[in-house]
């Protein structure tokens, strides 16, 4: 079968790195599946000319409601879709948009959420068939670049300092745009900073908001003990990963986030703010802490710090949660059953 999948494919980004993970999987079962990013595609007449060409598409994917699978509704094929954060935490907001959405789940043949409480989420705020929407979360594989020198990285990102080997790095992965919320943390920090050197936290990830992005470059240089990386492959990214102290998550909304998932798996413990997409993969002080304010990551920090079994603990029951619930053979037997669906 020759399956058209569409996603949002920004370079180095969670939705990029999901995407080709499950046209492995549908490869993996002997199909024939070509990513296409919903960057290029303004309406459903643009996929319908992608129909056109030979050999046939026979069947479709997509991951978001309203971003990819409103391009699918009029083209034709039997199609599944991929519940994205955006879709309940903000596209649902809007009138027009929920209406889409309530669309696509009543012509799809299927739907994935990552999680039970994104499940619950959407039939809660979309009419929509329960039966429908399997849960399936995000199986993590990770990957370390063997020859990548975390010297060179700092000194790279502009941290200038005489005890390389001492520092804490607190990294903050996300694409730069506002719902990530990466400024929420840097006044606080660079106060911390200012008692404590050796604490720094540097902000890693794509460019994707240009006017976002420069406000964001322009508050780093404010504030001491605060840099921005340039962003990385993934397997540098993992090895930088895995040379910081914790992973820090300061979103506004998440769907279900990459980089937490795979912090836990190369053993790094994760600071995340508390807000439900967090919540559903983040238990607080089991596999990870979860904060509220500036001042409770400050605070829950500085515990890390001086907390060595915390810290032992938290790195052992994330990883243990990594291997229980988001093993990558099992999304790969999910993706291939339902596939059969769009037959």
């Amino acid at each position: 079968m020759r399956v058209l999948f569409l996603a949002y494919l920004s370079p180095k980004t969670g939705n990029c790195t999901t995407a080709e993970r499950i046209r492995n999987h549908i490869e993996a079962a002997g199909h024939t599946c070509v990513l296409c990013d919903t960057r290029g595609l303004s309406s459903a007449s643009d996929v319908s000319s992608l129909m056109t060409q030979e050999p046939r598409f026979e069947a479709a994917l997509a991951i978001h409601l309203f971003k990819g699978g409103r391009l699918l509704l009029d083209v034709g094929l039997p199609f599944g879709v991929v519940f994205g954060g955006t879709d309940v935490n903000e596209d649902v907001r809007d009138e027009h948009k929920r209406a889409v959405m309530e669309e696509v789940l009543r012509k799809a043949r299927f739907a994935v959420a990552f999680t039970d409480a994104l499940k619950e989420q959407a039939e809660m705020l979309l009419v929509c068939e329960s039966k429908k929407i399997h849960v399936q979360p995000q199986g993590i594989e990770t990957r370390v670049a063997s020859n990548f020198s975390w010297s060179d990285f700092l000194h790279n990102t502009g941290v200038c300092s005489k005890q390389v080997e001492n520092l804490q790095v607190f990294l903050l992965v996300c694409g730069l745009r506002r719902v990530k919320d990466p400024l929420y943390l840097v006044e606080a920090f660079s106060e911390w900073h200012s008692q404590n050197p050796l604490v720094i936290l540097i902000i890693i990830g794509p460019k994707m908001d240009p006017v976002f992005t420069a406000e964001v470059e322009e508050s780093v240089k404010r504030f001491v003990g605060v840099f921005l990386a340039d962003d990385l492959s993934q397997e540098e990214l993992h090895a930088a990963m895995q040379k910081s102290f914790a992973l820090v998550n300061s979103s506004l909304s998440e769907g279900m986030s990459a980089a937490i998932l795979e912090a836990m798996d190369l053993g790094l413990p994760v600071l995340a703010r508390d807000v439900p997409g967090n919540a559903a993969i983040v238990e607080h002080q089991v596999t990870g802490l979860l904060y509220s304010s500036p001042q409770e990551f400050i605070s829950m920090s500085q515990k890390l710090l001086d907390d060595k079994e915390l810290r032992k603990r938290l790195v052992r029951n994330g990883k243990n949660y990594i291997t229980t619930c988001h093993n990558p053979m099992k999304e790969r037997t999910t993706y291939q059953e339902l596939l059969k669906k769009l037959h």
